[in-house]
């Protein structure tokens, strides 16, 4: 390829959704026209700001707690930290400890053959794009803990059960965060998930919807969809997470996300098979005093159709006598 032809492609042509394409032409380039994959890789990495943030965190809240205010061998300035004493070494002394530095780097890499960095490899095989752009337009473009925008900061894909634990690779166990977030999430959260598949598969005797085995529909690893047994309308149907909870106020973030996908993969179903659908009510009971009959969580997603109610304004307010009409 002429060099007016990669011109060419590199200003006219060259489509990006990330910054790998250049990444990797700059580097053949620096390289002689050659560059390994790894080579490549190491580039990207210098690009990636998540790294770096990752690893501030590791020195901030790890090393630089040890050798600081453990040890008394650095000092910590701002966000520097100084070797204490450093003006005293000779050339030949930082030269000597720096090898012995190398010389422990080397010894630890091969009594560990490696797994020292176990922690960053599990579960870190990269989502597809298309899943990537259902889980962050799910989120609106914006870090599900923080809210900021992903026109200020990059939005990863985050497992909420983290997937180096036994989280499934599912939407439901998906989640938009920022690399901020992320990297915090991934060093403080000290949740102990290995108790956690047991309380999803947590049934209660004799209650209805834990025993459903008949008529579902639809369903994913952590709820499922029928059909209502005393329809308000035609199609209209019940979504109902497996583990036993209360009602909605039980869930977990990650039981909400299973919930809402069954509640959209049904509306775009019932859409195309009832064309009569003209909207939705999307309603739940919690408690007693609420309505609440059958007490494991379950949403109604009612199909309404132009006409089935003279007079339809107000909608879930009529769930009170005389509260429609405002």
């Amino acid at each position: 390829m002429t060099y007016q032809e990669l011109k060419d492609f590199i200003t006219t042509k060259m489509r990006m959704s990330h910054v790998y394409q250049p990444v990797m032409l700059v580097e053949i380039l620096k390289k002689g026209g050659y560059a390994s994959t790894e080579q490549i890789a190491k580039s990207i990495l210098n690009h990636d700001p998540t790294q770096v943030d990752y690893y501030k965190e590791v020195v901030k809240n790890m090393v630089g707690k040890v050798l600081t205010s453990n040890r008394g061998i650095t000092s910590k300035t701002g966000d520097t930290y100084s070797l204490i004493d450093a003006e005293k070494l000779t050339k030949t002394q930082i030269k000597e400890l720096i090898t012995l530095c190398q010389d422990k780097i080397k010894e630890y890499d091969i009594k560990r053959d490696g797994s020292q960095w176990e922690h960053r490899k599990r579960g870190r095989k990269p989502i597809s794009g298309s899943i990537r752009y259902k889980v962050i337009t799910r989120a609106r473009g914006r870090c599900e803990a923080c809210g900021v925008s992903i026109q200020e900061r990059s939005i990863e894909v985050d497992h909420i059960h983290p997937k180096s634990l036994g989280g499934k690779d599912d939407l439901s166990n998906y989640q938009a965060l920022c690399y901020v977030c992320n990297t915090q999430k991934n060093n403080k959260d000290d949740t102990d998930f290995r108790y956690l598949d047991a309380e999803f598969d947590a049934r209660e005797k004799d209650c209805l919807f834990c025993d459903k085995k008949k008529g579902v529909i639809h369903e994913n690893s952590l709820a499922y969809l029928v059909r209502d047994g005393f329809a308000v309308t035609k199609y209209h149907s019940l979504i109902i997470p497996k583990r036993h909870c209360k009602d909605y106020f039980d869930l977990t973030q990650a039981e909400i996300n299973a919930t809402n996908q069954l509640i959209h993969t049904e509306r775009e179903k019932l859409l195309k098979l009832d064309k009569t659908i003209t909207g939705f009510n999307i309603g739940m009971n919690c408690g007693e005093d609420a309505g609440q009959t059958i007490f494991h969580c379950h949403v109604h997603l009612i199909p309404r159709r132009k006409g089935d109610d003279e007079s339809p304004r107000g909608g879930v307010r009529k769930v009170i006598d005389g509260k429609g009409n405002y």
